[in-house]
């Protein structure tokens, strides 16, 4: 039992480092299951990381704790993921009493430092739901922490793990274009889902350190991995001016607003039943309200961002995030020294959509099997005709990608992956620092230095981890 214990922090130690050179192994070695535990049991903790984990790897992995500060969400947590383990309040009391091998987080995220420095001193490997923290002293300490205890941190990184932009990662190291020297990168969130976030704690930047870190990780960290090379320097800008305190009414939260007939932002969380049985049900336990007011005053984060990165490599970034589009999409364009490669996903205008926003958005987060659809990247050489390449993918689970990612890490993690998709320590911290960067530069008005903000080693190409 302790030789498969072994073999396997082994192997989440080299997804971690994105060295894969190490034989064949499996889980569930001498008979032997991976003990798994969840702090934070919300709709991401419950669902990708708790449900479908319970049903795609029950073989090999096995929960014997959830965590949470939140009582009645725990309860539902345990009937929603049907497991039979026990429930803590508190996360030292699970780690002595579980002794788990692996610990996963998805709480709030100004708190995921406090579990993964947690875990890993009490001897636990770590997976962490993006972003990785919320400031540089915080990742600081946790970069601190990965070195002092000797033990690995995995990132959720899904976005890296979909077919399509896995491509894009093939036709860039392949020297498709030449030498990249700049890219426009333009993300678009609908009001659906854009929304959403300043309804929920991520509205508050104590709280999840504002959408430059919270949503645009995803982003930044495509970015860092499909350049191979770090950022060096960012400038932004960004404002509140759409949501918030930007509007003539608001209320306390949704449900009993007195604006719900002329309100075009008006939530209904009474039909979701997860909502319901998750949110509304125990709210009596910590306050937490779901459902708040997507014009409240209490809103800090900015609703439009734009940021230009300079990397390390030369490479200059133009990107932008926007949080009331009335699609939900995105552009991208790199442009080298041989040619241009254009890509974009949900642009209605460029293919015939028949699902609404909201549809489109509830099958990105869904976890069901479908067939492929093709979705075109155009590579145009210089003195050339333009080419586009089909790309199969499947819509649900972030484009295919969290199926793949979740393969990844618990059915094959020393398996050699030729495009370094699995995501460690250094990974998040790289993608973190983009938005922190970001956020200080519209505060002060200057450029920021990602040297500057921890003691990380920036390096042109060949990252590694």
């Amino acid at each position: 039992m302790e030789k498969s214990r072994r073999i396997f922090l082994k192997s989440v130690s080299a997804l971690a480092a994105g060295t894969m050179i190490l034989p064949s192994w499996g889980f569930g070695l001498d008979n032997r299951k991976l003990k798994v535990v969840l702090v934070g049991t919300g709709v991401r903790g419950t669902s990708f990381w708790g449900k479908r984990l319970v049903e795609k790897y029950s073989d090999s992995l096995e929960f014997v704790g959830l965590c949470d500060i939140n009582p009645g969400r725990l309860e539902y947590a345990k009937n929603y993921m049907e497991v039979d383990c026990p429930t803590f309040l508190d996360f030292r009391t699970m780690i002595n009493s579980s002794r788990p091998d692996l610990v996963i987080v998805t709480t709030v995220d100004a708190t995921h430092h406090e579990f993964i420095i947690q875990g890993l001193e009490m001897g636990c490997d770590v997976l962490s739901e993006k972003p990785l923290t919320t400031d540089e002293d915080k990742c600081q300490q946790i970069v601190d922490a990965e070195r002092k205890y000797d033990k690995k941190l995995v990132l959720g990184f899904n976005y890296r793990w979909s077919p399509y932009n896995t491509k894009i990662k093939e036709l860039l190291s392949e020297g498709t274009i030449g030498k990249i020297t700049s890219v426009d990168f333009h993300w678009y969130l609908n009001t659906y889902h854009g929304a959403s976030y300043f309804r929920r704690w991520h509205g508050l930047r104590e709280k999840g350190g504002t959408l430059l870190v919270h949503k645009s990780t995803h982003h930044f960290d495509l970015l860092n991995w499909w350049l191979d090379s770090d950022p060096k320097e960012v400038f932004a800008y960004g404002d509140l001016e759409f949501y918030g305190a930007n509007h003539p009414f608001r209320g306390d939260y949704c449900r009993p607003c007195t604006h719900k007939s002329n309100c075009d932002f008006y939530w209904d969380i009474t039909e979701s039943k997860r909502d319901m049985e998750l949110y509304v049900e125990n709210e009596h336990h910590d306050g937490y309200i779901r459902d708040n007011c997507v014009w409240g005053k209490e809103i800090n984060i900015y609703d439009k961002m734009s940021a230009q990165i300079k990397y390390m490599d030369n490479t200059v970034v133009n990107y932008s995030l926007t949080t009331y589009s009335p699609f939900e999409g995105w552009r991208i364009a790199f442009n080298g020294t041989k040619g241009r490669i254009e890509a974009s996903l949900d642009i209605p205008y460029n293919k015939e959509m028949e699902m609404s926003q909201e549809e489109l958005h509830a099958m990105e987060m869904a976890q069901g099997e479908e067939e492929l659809t093709y979705e075109p990247i155009v590579t145009h050489k210089l003195w050339n005709d333009f080419e586009t390449i089909q790309v199969g993918m499947e819509k649900s689970g972030h484009g295919g990608g969290d199926k793949r990612l979740h393969d990844q890490v618990f059915t094959h993690p020393d398996k050699k992956d030729p495009y370094d998709r699995a995501a460690g320590l250094r990974d998040g911290a790289m993608s973190v620092l983009i938005g922190v960067a970001a956020r200080h530069s519209i505060e002060t008005g200057n450029p920021i230095r990602i040297e500057d903000l921890t003691d990380i080693k920036l390096m042109e190409s060949g990252r590694g981890a």
